[in-house]
């Protein structure tokens, strides 16, 4: 397959670096008005393509896919998930998957750590009040916050991005508890000085701070219920910079709404980019507008990944990221 004559269709705009790099490569259509695409648009782009670079917010379900062109052969995501893909329908039309795992895990991993601290410290509320211009002068009980140092710290998903995170927070002297589908090494365990639980129930009721940091999946979907919320202590801090569907985003409102929880810091949220109203009013919260990977560097490397897959697929070669619905 000859790699510059594929025809690439990128659905939204990339770095400039990486832009460039795919039109020397490939016959690559690009978004330069940077307009998400709709249901028709992304079917359109689907059936005169060899290649689609969709992003996580383009939600290809079977029904969608079902109207895939037999021209399209590979999905190359731009993006470490892949729940907007139906993964199993596409590998059953013959459409091979890609993904970019693994370059943006420092970056999360710095945010996450940036949300831990932000929270307890209160630190955007302490922006707004000199925005406001309301500082009136230094106070021994003026903005208390809650100190992390020696709180335990709960990781929910232990892979890249929660090993990054508690690396991070050890060094901060939390106390490291995790989660897992499965056990990390012994190795790593030490290295972390991590406790494990097989229970999530058990542990949640016993961390003052939990960090989401796995992926969202059929499984993982409402993994923090209202149920399982209410098993954390009043003064415990949620921080998720995962994926929005994995709390019960309502349920999470009321509570911090009832001071049933200390804070919460997101960055993602159960029906983006639409945020829960009571989320807002809420100044023990801090939003963010998904930015969690949003460094310059990380978008190139997720474009380099993207290229990588596509090279290696056109030279008729299995794509080092490819997806497999096992694999979910």
């Amino acid at each position: 397959m000859n790699a510059k004559k594929l025809k690439i269709v990128v659905t939204r705009k990339l770095p400039d670096p990486v832009e460039t790099r795919m039109r020397e490569l490939f016959d690559a259509e690009l978004n330069e008005a940077d307009a998400a695409m709709n249901a028709e648009a992304l079917v359109a782009a689907m059936s005169r393509a060899d290649v689609l670079v969709p992003t996580v917010t383009d939600r290809l379900d079977s029904r969608l896919l079902a109207r895939a062109g037999e021209r399209l052969k590979l999905i190359a995501q731009f993006g470490a998930g892949v729940d907007n893909i139906d993964v199993a329908t596409a590998v059953q039309r013959g459409i091979t998957i890609t993904n970019t795992p693994g370059v943006l895990t420092e970056d999360t991993a710095d945010m996450t750590m940036a949300l831990i601290l932000a929270v307890p410290r209160r630190i955007v509320e302490g922006v707004k009040i000199i925005e406001a211009d309301q500082f009136t002068g230094w106070s021994p009980t003026w903005l208390l916050g809650r100190r992390v140092g020696g709180k335990r710290l709960g990781i929910i998903g232990m892979g890249r991005i929660g090993q990054a995170v508690a690396r991070r927070a050890k060094a901060f002297g939390l106390q490291i508890h995790y989660h897992n589908r499965r056990r990390v090494s012994a190795a790593i365990e030490e290295e972390l000085e991590a406790t494990y639980w097989e229970s999530l129930d058990q542990m949640l009721a016993r961390m003052d701070i939990v960090s989401v940091n796995c992926p969202h999946t059929p499984a993982t979907y409402h993994l923090l219920s209202a149920r399982r919320l209410a098993l954390l202590k009043p003064h415990a801090y949620i921080v998720n910079t995962a994926r929005g569907e994995v709390i019960d985003e309502s349920a999470l409102a009321r509570m911090l709404e009832k001071k049933e929880l200390a804070g919460a810091g997101l960055d993602v949220f159960e029906h983006e980019p639409a945020i829960n109203p009571k989320l807002k009013k809420l100044p023990n919260v801090v939003l963010l507008p998904h930015m969690g990977s949003a460094t310059l560097e990380g978008r190139i490397d997720m474009g380099e990944k993207v290229i990588i897959n596509i090279k290696t697929f056109a030279d008729g070669h299995k794509p080092p990221d490819r997806v497999i619905p096992s694999m979910l």
